[in-house]
C-alpha cells in the first residue's frame, strides 16, 4: 500500500470518526507550512550523520468540543535529507498522523493554544524500506482571528517517536547508509498557516 493510499484511507477514517462527535457544533480545517528539525543518525563507526531541516506541510481537521477546547486530527509530512555513510545523498520521508486535544486560551481576537497528541509516524526511506512507529506530540501556538471564520495560525510542535533502533530502515542487504542513534526519534517544527471554520 503506497503512502498516498494510506493517507487517503486514514483521512477518510478520521473524518468519519470525528463526524460522529455529538458535542461538536463547529468544524475547522487548517493548512500550515514550515521547517522541521530532526534527530541525527549514526554511522557504523559511531560518528554522527546530520539530517537537514526539511520543509514540512500539515493539514488539520478540528471540531469544537467546548468554548475553550478542540479535538483535532493532524497530518504532518516532512522529508529529511542526509549524506549517507558511503557518501551518497539519502533521504527519509516521515508522515505523522495524530489525534490531538487543543486547549484555547482566549484574549479577544488573540488565542494562545496548547496541544497534546498521540498517533503514529510512518517512516519511508528512499531505499524502499518503510516502518510505522507510535509517537506523541506537544505544541504551543497562537491564533489571530482576523475574521469570524478565519485565523492566522503559528505553531511550535515537538514529536517524540518510539523506534526500534535495531530496524535496518536505512540498509540494503548488508550495506547501511546510517542507523538510529537510540530508541527515541525527535522532530521539532515551526509552522505558520491559515485556519478556516465552517
Amino acid at each position: 500500500m503506497t503512502i498516498n493510499s494510506r493517507l487517503k484511507t486514514l483521512t477518510i477514517l478520521c473524518t468519519l470518526l470525528s463526524s460522529s462527535v455529538t458535542f461538536a457544533n463547529q468544524y475547522e480545517i487548517s493548512a500550515m507550512v514550515g521547517q522541521m528539525y530532526g534527530s541525527d543518525l549514526v554511522a557504523s563507526d559511531n560518528s554522527d550523520i546530520s539530517t537537514d531541516a526539511g520543509g514540512n506541510y500539515a493539514i488539520g481537521f478540528a471540531w469544537q468540543e467546548s468554548v475553550n477546547g478542540q479535538g483535532q486530527i493532524l497530518l504532518n509530512h516532512v522529508s529529511h535529507d542526509f549524506s549517507g555513510e558511503n557518501g551518497t545523498n539519502e533521504s527519509v520521508d516521515i508522515t505523522y498522523a495524530h489525534f490531538n486535544g487543543v486547549a484555547l486560551f482566549r484574549q479577544q481576537n488573540y488565542v494562545t493554544t496548547l496541544s497534546l497528541g498521540v498517533g503514529g509516524a510512518y517512516f519511508d526511506a528512499n531505499n524502499g524500506n518503510e516502518e510505522v512507529y507510535p509517537s506523541a506530540s506537544v505544541s504551543f501556538g497562537t491564533r489571530y482571528e482576523f475574521q469570524d471564520n478565519m485565523a492566522l495560525v503559528t505553531e511550535l510542535r515537538a514529536y517524540a517517536t518510539l523506534i526500534d533502533e535495531a530496524d535496518a530502515l536505512f540498509c540494503q542487504q548488508e550495506v547501511c547508509s546510517g542507523n538510529f542513534t537510540d530508541s527515541l526519534w525527535i522532530d521539532s517544527s515551526i509552522s505558520i498557516g491559515i485556519a478556516v471554520k465552517f
